[in-house]
């Protein structure tokens, strides 16, 4: 059992909570049970390494299997038990409930979402999303909601961020997504692939009438902008239409995330409503 919280290696995983020592090693930190077992079911080839207390792994005895099954697809994967100290000092939040993993960053390329031989009804982009927890939960809602990708653009938050990665509660490893894009040739080979490219914009026309017309039903790239600012009028003009969400009640506006999630759950909906029947 690992049991020195000052060893090197402890040192250096958590160093993993830091964008520089993600950069210069490729690898991200897993942390919790959620996390972990998403992952080794997934995507067992990613995970390199992973470190779980006795008490966890007692109580969450399903991940035992899943270590066997991974080891099987990955033979590089190492685990072992450590102590409670070691486990909270290799990570990034307060209570990682007995598990932490070394992951490997495997971003995926633009031209594999949108690319010539892609045919996405659903995409999401993210333009200067700048919260963790905003972008963990929108990739989470994408997943839910059977989005075919992801990809963030402008300076949108490092999706190997601790915060971000929990926020999506495994789903990063269920939806891909591409990284570091632009804008402007996200659009263009959107429209290439057949989708209409929408922007979430407060100033932009009220989603019903879209529902109503039947637009929400084509395949879609929805883009969601920065928390404070929304997207700029550059951003906007690169969009064929602006949607907003009506407030009913006395809100001030929805939490980027939540109007996110609403707006890919009309689109969803409205696409399996519109498929044929089957036959």
């Amino acid at each position: 059992m690992l049991e020195n919280p000052r060893a090197a290696r402890v040192r250096s995983i958590r160093k993993l909570g830091q964008r520089s020592a993600r950069r210069e090693t490729g690898r991200f930190l897993l942390e919790g049970p959620q996390a972990v077992r998403e992952a080794l079911a997934a995507r067992p080839d990613l995970v390199e390494q992973l470190y779980v207390t006795p008490t966890g792994l007692e109580k969450h005895g399903d991940i035992r299997a899943l270590i066997d099954d991974a080891q099987a697809e990955n033979p590089d994967l190492t685990w072992e038990y450590a102590d409670e100290e070691v486990v909270a000092a290799m990570a990034d939040t307060v209570t990682p409930q007995g598990f932490v993993a070394v992951a490997r960053q495997n971003p995926t390329a633009l031209k594999d979402i949108l690319g010539d031989t892609a045919a996405p009804r659903l995409i999401v982009v993210c333009e200067e999303v700048r919260d963790p927890g905003n972008l963990g939960t929108i990739m989470r809602a994408a997943d839910a909601a059977g989005a075919d990708g992801l990809v963030l653009t402008g300076r949108t938050v490092d999706p190997f961020n601790p915060k971000v990665v929990r926020s999506t509660t495994g789903s990063l490893f269920h939806v891909p997504f591409a990284v570091e894009a632009d804008l402007a040739d996200v659009a263009g080979r959107a429209r290439r692939a057949g989708l209409q490219v929408l922007a979430a914009d407060v100033k932009g026309e009220d989603i019903l009438a879209a529902r109503t017309e039947g637009r929400l039903e084509a395949s879609t790239a929805w883009v969601f902008g920065n928390e404070a600012r929304g997207l700029t009028d550059e951003a906007l003009e690169l969009c064929d239409g602006a949607l907003r969400l009506p407030i009913y009640g006395h809100a001030e506006s929805l939490n980027l995330a939540t109007a996110a999630s609403v707006c890919l759950y009309e689109t969803a909906f409205a696409q399996r409503s519109a498929r044929p029947a089957a036959g």
